[in-house]
């Protein structure tokens, strides 16, 4: 008896579907993505020319170190949260907002710091702020 032998097709697969469908995804995010340019802001940042200003009595002082934790007329305070800044402003100045405010602040200090102290200050209605500086260094003196 002879049997028939099947005959046998190749298994394989077919790339052309998956290229095509790669090619496609490509276009797709290629046209979709949107090309930024990022630019670099220059500041030149002002010197502070002018007379110090001499303590009139009382005053709330904030002084915010390096590490950006917060001072509040010498006071520490536990934590760095604005409503923590905000119960010990409001214990020194006993509600008074017309106090002048003195925002003092480490030159390594971050930039949150200062706005975080700049807000809390702003949302309890103080409008007499000041911010420490330094006198600008002449041509033959040492910074």
């Amino acid at each position: 008896m002879k049997f028939r032998r099947q005959s046998r097709e190749e298994v394989g697969v077919n790339l052309t579907p998956l290229i095509d469908v790669v090619f496609l995804l490509l276009i797709f995010f290629m046209v979709s993505t949107t090309f930024t340019r990022e630019t670099q802001l220059s500041i030149d940042l002002p010197e502070a020319n002018g007379e110090p200003r001499e303590s009139d009595g009382e005053q709330v002082e904030i002084l915010i170190d390096e590490a950006g934790t917060y001072r509040v007329n010498g006071q520490p305070l536990v934590d760095e949260r604005p409503r923590t800044l905000q119960a010990a402003i409001y214990k020194v100045s006993a509600g008074d907002t017309t106090l002048p405010m003195i925002i003092t602040a480490d030159a390594q200090s971050s930039h949150e710091s200062v706005v975080r102290a700049m807000d809390a200050a702003g949302q309890m209605g103080f409008v007499h702020l000041s911010i420490t500086t330094r006198q600008p260094a002449t041509a033959g003196t040492p910074r």
